[in-house]
């Protein structure tokens, strides 16, 4: 895991257990159905900033799709068939991101607007509809940009050391790939960054994840 630029700050990092990985952002079709009210800015009620049922869901905080018995995850358990659903530690993430790629982006070096919605010369203006760019080698679309995915991961916030995807006392938790609202460099595989568990807005989503 880490920057490809960095190989001496890299670190080698093991994945026990097999997963299956949502191969979207979830979408607000999905959380409607689960959770009963879509908190979307971009959604298909807003004139101003049109977005769609598979529009990614934005304005989800960690604690929104965490919480015991009332959050998203509790809420999809019903539908996954005894297989509880998860955030993916940030390793399990990055391992998916990348696709076997050790370059900066699963597609190479250098990426496009036709193959990430980021933050360019000409500004994209909002998320894109899920699958609406390419997928990567494991078949898993926008990765890279469109919305922040949350991570279980959590870290301390005083230093940002990681504490572990089952404490419940981190004060922060991880967000990796980066948004529509990112330039080039924030929607790399290795970058990443911490946020309060109670933060919400337009740039962040999530996908889930089932373990083996």
């Amino acid at each position: 895991m880490g920057d490809e630029r960095q190989p001496d700050r890299q670190v080698e990092t093991q994945i026990v257990a097999g997963f299956w990985l949502a191969d979207t952002a979830c979408t607000q079709a999905l959380w409607l159905v689960v959770v009963g009210s879509n908190p979307s800015q971009f959604s298909a009620s807003n004139t101003t900033h049109p977005g769609s049922p598979q529009h990614p869901v934005e304005q989800v905080s960690w604690n929104d799709i965490t919480a015991p018995g009332s959050g998203f995850l509790a809420g999809l358990q019903s539908f996954s068939q005894g297989a509880p659903p998860e955030l993916p530690t940030e390793a399990e993430w990055e391992y998916a991101c990348r696709a076997d790629a050790r370059t900066a982006y699963s597609f190479g070096d250098e990426i496009t607007l036709a193959q990430v919605n980021f933050r360019s010369g000409s500004d994209p203006a909002a998320p894109v509809a899920v699958k609406s760019l390419p997928a990567n080698a494991w078949g898993l679309y926008e990765m890279h940009g469109n919305v922040w995915e949350w991570c279980a991961d959590g870290f301390d916030e005083q230093e940002s050391v990681r504490i572990g995807p089952a404490d419940p006392s981190a004060a922060l938790r991880a967000q990796r790939g980066g948004s529509w609202g990112s330039n080039a460099r924030d929607v790399r595989a290795a970058d990443r960054i911490v946020v309060s568990p109670g933060g919400a807005n337009q740039f962040t989503g999530f996908r889930f994840l089932l373990r083996s």
